[in-house]
C-alpha cells in the first residue's frame, strides 16, 4: 500500500519480502472517460476487450465523482479516480502508464490525457496550440463525426464499435457493464412486493424524460397518455413510470390521470434507479442514460430516435428502434421550428405495437 498496512500485513504480520499473496502488477492502463453518465456507462463494455488482450493489467478509471456509483462492484477496475478532485491531477502528473486510452474528444479530458505519462497512448490528445487530435490513425474517423454533421449522419457504426476501434480493440459486441449489489436487489424486491407486482405478466417500464439539453430526445406527453391508454386494456401488463427530477410532475400527472400506473419515484439514488429499472421486462426511453442502463440490465428496449443517431446505438439484438420519415433526422440540434417535428411524428401505434411484439417474445 506504500502508507499503510495491507489487510494481509495487518491479520497475519506479513513483511513484504515473504509475502505470498503479492502479485506484481505487470501492465498498467488507465482510461479517461469523464462524460456523460450514460456514455461512462456504455464506454466500460472496452473493459472486457481490455481483460482478453491484458489478463495481468492493472486498470485505473479516470472520471467525475457523479459517475462513481456506475463502478460500484465493476471487478474490472482496479482504482477509480475523479476527475474534480485535485489529487488526482498530480498522481496523474507523476505516475507512469503502459498505455492510456481516451476515446473522447473532449479539450478538458485530452488535457489531462496529453500530461499523462504512458508509453503508449490511443485516443486524443491536445496539441500545441490546445486543440483536439488523434494520437492514432483509428481515432480520427471519430473526431471528424464530431466535427461535420454530415459524416455524423452518414455513419453506420455503433459508438461501442467507434470506441473499440479508437482502443485498437477487436470488438466482438462486448456488453456494457453494470452490477446489481445485493442491497440493490433488496431494494428492487421491496418495491415489487409493496406494489404487488407480481399479478402481471409484463412489466413495462416508461422512462419519460432525457437531459434538458435535448428538446427532441423526449417523445412528446400526449403520446405517453395514449399509450397508457392502450397499454392498460391488457390487464396482465403493469406500467412503471421511470424519472428524475425534471419529471416528477409529469409523471405525477400520468399517476393521477392512471392510477393503475406505479411510480417509481423522483427522487432515487442513482443505484436506487439502477435497480428498479431492473424489475421491467420491456423499458420505452429516448436516447438517455435509461437507454445505457436498460441494455446493461440486458432488458428488451424500445428506443424512439429524433435528433441523435440510431446507428450509433448498440442494440444487442433486444432492441426496436423506432424512427419517423424525415430527411432532417441525425441533426443534433438542440431546438427546432420545424411543424410537426420529429417527436410529434411518432405515434402512440408505433410504440404500442414494438411493446405488443416484445410482449409476444416475452410470454
Amino acid at each position: 500500500m506504500g502508507d499503510r498496512p495491507c489487510k494481509f500485513s495487518k491479520a497475519e504480520g506479513i513483511i513484504c519480502d515473504v509475502c505470498g499473496y503479492y502479485s506484481p502488477v505487470k501492465f498498467k492502463i488507465v482510461i479517461i472517460k469523464l462524460d456523460a453518465l450514460g456514455d461512462v456507462l456504455r464506454t466500460t463494455c472496452l473493459l472486457t476487450s481490455l481483460k482478453k488482450e491484458h489478463p495481468d493489467s492493472y486498470v485505473t478509471w479516470v472520471t467525475r465523482s457523479e459517475s462513481k456509483d456506475i463502478f460500484k462492484n465493476n471487478p474490472y477496475v482496479d482504482e477509480l479516480l475523479f476527475y474534480d478532485d485535485s489529487f488526482t491531477t498530480y498522481k496523474m502528473l507523476n505516475e507512469k502508464f503502459d498505455l492510456l486510452i481516451h476515446p473522447d474528444a473532449s479539450p478538458a479530458s485530452a488535457a489531462m490525457a496529453t500530461s499523462v505519462h504512458a508509453k503508449e497512448k490511443r485516443g486524443y490528445v491536445l496539441n500545441d496550440i490546445g486543440k483536439v487530435v488523434a494520437v492514432n490513425k483509428e481515432a480520427e474517423t471519430w473526431l471528424e463525426m464530431g466535427v461535420f454533421d454530415q459524416f455524423k449522419k452518414a455513419n453506420t457504426i455503433t459508438y461501442q464499435q467507434h470506441i473499440h476501434t479508437i482502443a485498437k480493440l477487436p470488438y466482438n459486441k462486448e456488453e456494457i457493464l453494470l452490477y446489481l449489489s445485493e442491497e440493490d436487489q433488496s431494494f428492487a424486491k421491496q418495491f415489487y412486493e409493496k406494489n404487488n407486482l407480481s399479478k402481471f405478466k409484463t412489466l413495462i417500464g416508461l422512462n419519460t424524460g432525457a437531459s434538458k439539453r435535448w428538446q427532441f430526445k423526449q417523445w412528446r406527453d400526449e403520446g405517453f397518455v395514449e399509450l397508457i391508454e392502450k397499454l392498460q386494456k391488457h390487464k396482465d401488463i403493469g406500467v412503471l413510470l421511470y424519472g428524475g427530477e425534471e419529471e416528477r410532475e409529469k409523471n405525477a400527472s400520468l399517476k393521477k390521470k392512471f392510477p393503475n400506473v406505479i411510480d417509481t419515484g423522483s427522487s432515487n439514488s442513482l443505484r436506487q434507479f439502477f435497480a428498479l429499472m431492473d424489475l421491467s421486462d420491456i423499458v420505452l426511453t429516448g436516447d438517455t442514460m435509461a437507454l445505457h442502463v436498460a441494455t446493461a440490465l440486458k432488458k428488451k428496449v424500445i428506443c424512439y430516435f429524433g435528433p441523435t443517431s440510431a446507428n450509433e446505438i448498440e442494440g444487442y439484438g433486444r432492441t426496436i428502434k423506432i424512427q419517423p420519415e424525415m430527411d432532417c433526422l441525425v441533426c443534433y440540434k438542440q431546438q427546432c421550428d420545424f411543424i410537426p417535428n420529429c417527436m410529434q411524428l411518432i405515434s402512440s401505434s408505433m410504440i404500442y405495437n414494438a411493446v405488443m411484439e416484445l410482449s409476444e417474445k416475452n410470454a
